[in-house]
């Protein structure tokens, strides 16, 4: 809340009261006027930019100068010399900020954590910002860049319901979040462990990498439409609707017949998980600081640190027990009971904004088949369509060339790639021409470190899934490992990464400094650990040497995970941080499934290869069954020729592997030197929020 002090003849004395819930009257100069006190168990933020006339003091009703001296004490005392209280504003500018509050009949309600500017009022009336002018430019503008009094439902609830919510509730739904990613961890964790699995039991060992390909691509095209229906429609039902997709996911997965049915349940569980994902993001972008930020992303992370050691042992129980078919179905009944609570308090305080008359909603008139056509094009269907048409054919062709009879000459394969290559010119073109809402926010991609950190993202995940996709299948058969200790061993880098984004938190926090954490740590040091693979790969090497890496390229991820969230948020506007996500999750999709299709097409057209020149005579019969199944590989008795041939045949594969992914990582550093180097602890924080 601000108040100011009007004197006739010079400046207006402004004093900017962020934390006084309680409102007084106090006597100054025979004259009562409004006042506010400071209640010391309560930290809001009261960020109207101007206060209602009847809160004004104005300089000419005292009596005589002393009275400026008792305000003046009073307000000091009471903001406890906070820097930055108290301002001048010219008498030129103050006077139309009074014309526009004397016009106005609302303010925003006390105790309320509002934005600056924000034309969300009790009675929907104008806010103080458009009765000011067009000049001034207010901040509470949609991603689209739109004014304030254009804000879709959806953000104006998300603006709204930060405003009423209280110290207690955020402190719950942290809580909640922690459990809820708990959850995902575990599941996600089983589902992973499980893929090898499911494709071996139905004799399609080689397809692993190609079943997370559509799923990866799809989790990443749905995050921007997912973010204009949080828009449109708020986030509570956004986070339902997520809840929603990934349960379906779980409930095929456990009833899948063959590996269609399975690629389809993968690509709702991981379009449920990453919006799910998303969401909890935003949440925190919205109630964290930059500089804390990093912090709290690295807290929402750390169910992994127990997750990662648990679902191991649980995944192996189930395996020789019950199958994997209940280890999905116990998830889907597990899932949306946990995220049941979240999305109460979710629904809980927008459920409160509204009430409190906060969020004005402007009726459409619009018939059903009018919203259809509406949202069609606001969500930008047509273009959703084409480009995922357009990728899925493309990267598909890289993993089925080997299923056909002519390979690469196949008219099927072709087919894929011609006309997945003309969607995707397709999509250009509509989104530059016809397009009436563009499926991706062009305007936003002008920076500079913007397009490096994406361009840093897809290399990146690109070349983790060239290695990484039988990385898990390489434990068990070529080091012998059990399922246990495999998964402990392929999560080394999720400890890892988790636990250095704790000490890259803290890191940000005091030095503020981003870039040169990639520059020098973070990519290096990724470098460092997939590049002693190349040598350590080999089924007579010691698995410690293994460990080792894994630990380098954890430690790697852990910095560049926080650095490329970061550094994003640290160049845009807040507004923009959501879209600026979004596309950052679309570009680590696709980059992964291009990793995944580069991977798929390694193995097909080098493992069989590999394993028709080193399997003995006698086993040369057996070559189909052996590449399509894990269970069928690791069933040769340590030290036979078969198992030794087998173990050759993944060394040489994952050599070439690991070299193609080394080599992409070089546009990976190579990205992280044209960042602006951005210092977070010089970047003024938004007023309002809470942590």
């Amino acid at each position: 809340m601000t108040h100011h002090v009007n004197s006739q003849d010079g400046p207006e004395f402004w004093i900017a009261s962020d934390m006084l819930p309680k409102a007084r009257r106090m006597n100054l100069g025979g004259v009562e006027h409004p006042t506010w006190m400071l209640n010391p168990d309560q930290n809001f933020f009261f960020l109207s930019e101007f206060s209602h006339p009847a809160d004004r003091i104005s300089a000419h009703t005292l009596v005589n100068i002393p009275t400026y001296f008792p305000a003046g004490l009073f307000t000091l005392t009471t903001m406890k010399f906070r820097g930055g209280v108290i301002g001048f504003k010219p008498r030129s500018q103050a006077s139309a900020v009074e014309k526009a509050a004397q016009s106005t009949g609302t303010d925003a309600e006390i105790g309320v954590k509002a934005q600056p500017g924000t034309s969300i009022s009790p009675t929907g009336g104008k806010s103080l910002d458009e009765k000011i002018g067009d000049n001034a430019e207010s901040d509470s503008r949609s991603l689209e860049g739109r004014p304030a009094k254009e804000l879709q439902y959806g953000v104006q609830l998300a603006e709204a319901s930060v405003k009423v919510w209280t110290r207690e509730h955020l402190i719950l739904a942290y809580i909640l979040i922690w459990l809820v990613n708990f959850v995902q961890a575990f599941s996600s964790g089983v589902a992973g462990t499980f893929t090898v699995y499911v494709t071996s039991g139905f004799s399609a060992h080689s397809l692993t990498a190609t079943t997370s390909i559509l799923a990866s691509l799809m989790a990443g095209l749905i995050k921007l439409p997912y973010a204009k229906f949080l828009d449109n429609f708020g986030r509570p039902q956004g986070f339902c609707l997520a809840v929603l997709s990934m349960t379906i996911g779980l409930v095929m997965m456990a009833a899948c017949q063959n590996v269609e049915t399975y690629c389809a349940a993968q690509v709702f569980y991981q379009m449920g998980y990453n919006c799910i994902d998303f969401s909890i993001t935003i949440f925190v972008v919205d109630t964290a600081q930059l500089k804390n930020r990093a912090l709290m992303l690295a807290y929402t992370s750390s169910p992994w640190l127990i997750t990662t050691w648990v679902y191991g042992p649980a995944c192996e129980r189930m395996l020789d027990t019950f199958g994997f078919r209940w280890g999905f179905g116990i998830w889907a009944i597990i899932f949306p009971v946990v995220c049941s609570p979240l999305a109460v308090l979710f629904w809980y305080n927008g459920h409160k904004a509204v009430k409190a008359g906060l969020v004005h909603v402007t009726p459409h008139g619009r018939r059903v088949v009018d919203n259809l056509i509406y949202y069609g094009k606001e969500f930008d269907v047509i273009g959703v369509l084409t480009l995922a048409t357009g990728l899925g054919l493309f990267l598909l062709s890289f993993s089925l060339y080997a299923k056909q009879p002519d390979t690469w000459s196949s008219p099927l394969i072709i087919c894929f790639l011609v006309f997945g290559g003309l969607l995707v010119i397709a999509f250009v073109l509509w989104e530059k021409y016809l397009a009436p809402v563009t499926f991706i926010p062009w305007p936003l991609l002008k920076n500079r470190t913007i397009i490096f950190t994406f361009t840093m993202m897809g290399s990146l995940y690109s070349a983790w899934y060239i290695w990484d996709s039988y990385f898990y299948s390489m434990n068990i058969v070529v080091f012998n490992q059990s399922v246990t200790d495999a998964t402990y061993i392929g999560n080394i880098y999720t400890v890892g990464a988790t636990v250095w984004s704790f000490v890259m938190g803290v890191i940000i926090r005091y030095n503020g400094r981003i870039k040169w954490q990639a520059v020098c740590f973070g990519v290096p040091m990724t470098i460092l650990g997939v590049s002693l693979m190349i040598h350590f790969r080999q089924p007579d090497v010691n698995i410690g040497y293994i460990v080792m890496c894994q630990i380098f390229i954890a430690f790697g991820g852990g910095a560049l995970v926080i650095c490329e969230q970061i550094t994003v948020q640290a160049v845009s506007r807040h507004q923009d941080i959501p879209a600026l996500l979004a596309v950052e999750g679309l570009v680590a999709s696709v980059g992964g499934s291009i990793g995944l299709s580069i991977a798929s097409a390694m193995w097909q057209g080098i493992f069989p290869q590999k394993l028709a020149k080193y399997l003995p005579a006698d086993a040369q019969s057996s070559l189909t069954d052996i590449y399509g199944s894990i269970d069928v590989q690791s069933s040769y008795p340590v030290g036979s020729a078969t198992r030794d041939a087998i173990n050759r045949s993944y060394g040489d594969t994952q050599r070439l592997m690991l070299i193609a992914s080394t080599c992409l990582y070089s546009i990976t550093w190579v990205s992280t030197f044209l960042w602006e180097d951005v210092d977070v602890k010089s970047i003024k924080p938004l007023e309002g929020l809470l942590i």
